[in-house]
C-alpha cells in the first residue's frame, strides 16, 4: 500500500537540484546534492530554498563554497565550475513576492484612522464613566 502524497518527500520543486549528482563516492556510487548537504550538516530543503531566492551569481558562489567544504576528491576547478553552473540551472525559479491582503490593509492610513477613532471613543467612554462614579 502506497503512502498518501502528503507523506511523501519525493514531490518538491527542488527535486531536480537535490537529486543531481555532483561527483562519485569512493565506492563509485554517485554523490547527490542531497547527500552532500546532509554530510555538511545542512538541511537540504532549507539550503535549496535559500539558494533559490539568491541571484544566480550569489547562488553559484554559495555552491562553490559548499563544494569546497566536501572531502577532497579528484575535482579540478574547471570541474567545480561545470558542476556549479549545472546546479544553478537546476534551481527552481524564485517565488514571486505575494503580499497578503490583510497585511496590506493594515498599512493604509484609513485603517489607522479607524483604529485611532475607536480608541478615542473608548477613552471618552471611560472618562465619562469615571466622572459618573465620583
Amino acid at each position: 500500500m502506497a503512502l498518501p502524497e502528503r507523506f511523501s518527500l519525493l514531490h518538491s520543486d527542488l527535486n531536480g537540484f537535490l537529486f543531481a549528482p555532483i561527483g562519485k563516492e569512493e565506492s563509485g556510487v554517485p554523490l547527490s546534492v542531497l547527500s552532500a548537504l546532509t554530510r555538511l550538516d545542512l538541511d537540504p530543503w532549507a539550503e535549496g530554498a535559500r539558494l533559490t531566492i539568491l541571484p544566480k551569481e550569489a547562488a553559484a558562489r554559495a555552491l562553490r563554497a559548499l563544494i569546497a567544504r566536501l572531502p577532497a576528491d579528484r575535482r579540478s576547478s574547471s570541474d567545480v565550475q561545470e558542476i556549479v553552473a549545472r546546479l544553478v540551472e537546476l534551481l527552481p525559479k524564485p517565488p514571486a513576492v505575494v503580499f497578503e491582503a490583510g497585511a496590506q490593509r493594515m498599512r493604509s492610513p484609513a485603517t489607522w484612522f479607524l483604529w485611532l477613532g475607536l480608541g478615542l471613543v473608548l477613552v471618552i467612554m471611560v472618562m465619562r464613566g469615571m466622572s459618573l462614579w465620583q
